[in-house]
């Protein structure tokens, strides 16, 4: 579990190259909810959600795990296990409670990182993008839509359920080209609540004891 929550969620996502661009389908209607519900999270002024975070192989969840994210701009803050990871929008910090780790590094424009709603901004340039009709999840009927990768990134396809009356996501489903899968299921959603002013902040005094690398 922790190793595909390192190589799925903790990690960054390579993406396709700008110049692949021009080879891109998107489907109308589906760019029209996807820009709907992007639209929506920018307009909050800060997003919180807990969810389940499943993983397993051949296009199986054999494990779930709760997960809570907050984000607000551009910065976030998720954990999952025993893993967490905060974007204080210039350095990302990943900290490994299990390992006593710490690990620095600044984002590069050659990838993206992750959110629960991380391929709403993604697809514009890196995935062909497919409306596949309504479909139930969880007691909602979400709108289906399928991502495919205009360029190989180990990464066979996203499967993305939202709910387009709420304009907000339901379930988000990776396949990986190694046959891995990951899914989010969002339980709840909050939105423009009053958080601590150092949310986002990586306090360096709480990890005395820990390992601490910086990329």
């Amino acid at each position: 579990m922790k190793n595909i929550i390192s190589k799925v969620i903790l990690g960054s996502f390579i993406v396709g190259a700008a110049g692949m661009a021009s080879a891109q389908k998107i489907d109308a209607k589906a760019k029209k909810i996807l820009d709907d519900i992007t639209a929506n999270y920018n307009s909050k002024k800060n997003s919180y959600f807990k969810f389940s975070f499943g993983s397993g192989l051949n296009g199986k969840v054999t494990k779930t795990e709760p997960g809570i994210y907050y984000a607000a701009g551009e910065k976030y803050k998720l954990k999952i296990m025993d893993t967490e990871q905060i974007f204080d929008g210039n350095k990302i910090y990943n900290i490994n409670a299990d390992d006593m780790e710490v690990t620095i590094a600044k984002p590069n424009g050659s990838s993206t990182m992750f959110s629960p709603i991380n391929y709403l901004t993604t697809y514009r340039n890196d995935y062909n993008v497919t409306y596949n009709g309504k479909k139930m999840v969880n007691g909602v009927n979400t709108d289906f839509i399928k991502l495919t990768p205009v360029k190989a990134n180990g990464i066979q396809f996203v499967y993305l359920f939202v709910d387009s009356a709420k304009k907000q996501m339901v379930k988000l489903e990776q396949h990986g080209n190694n046959k891995d899968v990951a899914v989010i299921a969002i339980k709840e959603y909050k939105e423009n609540q009053e958080l601590d002013p150092n949310m986002f902040v990586f306090d360096k005094n709480k990890f005395k004891n820990y390992v601490v690398t910086e990329l």
